[in-house]
C-alpha cells in the first residue's frame, strides 16, 4: 500500500509569511539550482510547519481514534447486553435460591 502524494506549498504559498523575511535573489550561478534561503529563515519556516502539521494531526488523530472507539463500542454492545442478562438472571436465581432455604 503506498501513500498518497504529499503537496507541500512553496515558500511563496505559505499562509502568514510575513513580508518583512529576508529576500533571496537568485543570480544567473543559481538558475536552475535549488532556492537557498537563509538559515534563520529556513528554520523559523520549519518551525511553523511543524506547528501546524502537530495541530493538525492531533485533530485528525483524535477524530480517527473517536470513530473507532465508536465502532467498537457499537460492535460490543449485543455481548455487553448478553452479559448483564446472564449476571442478572445468576444473582435473582441465586437470591431465590437462599431466600428458599431459609428458615421462616
Amino acid at each position: 500500500m503506498s501513500a498518497a502524494p504529499v503537496c507541500l506549498p512553496s515558500v511563496s504559498m505559505a499562509p502568514g509569511v510575513e513580508p518583512g523575511l529576508p529576500k533571496v535573489q537568485a543570480g544567473p550561478s543559481a538558475q536552475g539550482a535549488a532556492l537557498q534561503l537563509p538559515e534563520a529563515f529556513e528554520e523559523h519556516l520549519v518551525h511553523r510547519v511543524m506547528q501546524r502539521v502537530d495541530v493538525e494531526l492531533d485533530l485528525r488523530l483524535r477524530e480517527a481514534i473517536a470513530t473507532v472507539v465508536q465502532e467498537q463500542t457499537r460492535s460490543m454492545v449485543p455481548r455487553l447486553r448478553e452479559e448483564v442478562e446472564s449476571v442478572v438472571r445468576h444473582a435473582v436465581y441465586e437470591a431465590v435460591a437462599q431466600e428458599l432455604e431459609a428458615p421462616r
